[in-house]
């Protein structure tokens, strides 16, 4: 799933980073993750898996994104609506949130995008026929627009998103389906991760190394990729909690060695949907 953390209103060194299971629950790694809460700690009942999670411009909050466009929210991230009393035509894949932390919008696989708060509408893919299902939203500094990108690596801009290229674009087939995108720090370029752990750069957006440059195997299907709000790396995440840092970024820990470490028990496999960077 693409997921993205609120724009950041500066180039900032992160504080830490969110992850969020299917099932509803949230994991803070690093010196800003506050324990805020998620709707597995609270029984809530969820309607339908989580697939994405933004954080507050401030660090102090989420919003979490179900597949049935219901929206959860924990700290200072206030509720400007949802989908989830409204029939849609295919389900959410991805929320991203706006700078001033006022409003969010919500990516559905078939390109449709939804609007609460101050959260402008900027157009979709509703009603155009696509290649592959949308995996993913991020929106642009200003918050004056958005990206989405499928799973075939075909990214569509709207409003003042620029277009900086696609992997379709280059002739060549993606190694693996194109799971998240995630903005450059002026937005300027941008990032596309694939499940295998290939990274694909278009604009300003610089490479600082992948999971398939480094030799590395991971052992669950990346899931989502987020950047750090200085620009100076990215972190790719794995369906299992699995962390890969690239760039000059803090790493900050993750699922796999919470668990080695006898640091957490889980009761039950999870399956990681996304990360949100807290800056």
């Amino acid at each position: 799933m693409g997921l993205a953390a609120a724009p950041a209103s500066a180039a900032t060194v992160p504080l830490g980073y969110w992850l969020v299971t299917s099932s509803g629950g949230v994991l803070g790694y690093g010196p800003g993750s506050s324990e805020l809460g998620s709707p597995k700690l609270g029984a809530v009942k969820l309607n339908s898996p989580l697939v994405g999670i933004a954080g507050t411009n401030d660090g102090k909050g989420y919003w979490l994104a179900g597949g049935d466009g219901g929206v959860f929210t924990f700290g200072d991230a206030a509720f400007y609506g949802s989908l989830g009393a409204t029939r849609i035509n295919a389900p959410v894949v991805g929320i991203a949130s706006t700078p001033s932390g006022h409003g969010y919008w919500e990516a559905a696989a078939d390109g449709g995008v939804f609007t609460f708060g101050d959260a402008a509408f900027y157009g979709s893919l509703g009603a155009s026929r696509i290649n592959a299902p949308v995996v993913g939203i991020a929106s642009t500094p200003s918050g004056h627009g958005y990206w989405l990108v499928a799973a075939d690596g075909g990214v569509f801009t709207f409003g003042d998103a620029g277009y900086f290229g696609s992997i379709p674009g280059t002739g060549n087939p993606p190694s693996a389906p194109v799971v998240g995108i995630a903005p450059s720090a002026d937005g300027g370029g941008y990032w596309l991760a694939g499940s295998d752990g290939s990274v694909s750069r278009f604009g300003d957006a610089i490479f600082y190394g992948s999971a398939v440059t480094s030799g590395l195997i991971p052992n669950s299907p990346i899931v989502a990729i987020a950047a750090s709000p200085d620009g100076k790396g990215y972190w790719l995440v794995g369906g299992d909690g699995g962390i890969f840092g690239f760039g000059k970024i803090p790493y900050f820990g993750s699922l796999p060695g919470e668990l080695a470490s006898g640091g957490l028990v889980l009761s039950s496999p999870v399956s990681v949907v996304g990360i949100a960077v807290i800056p």
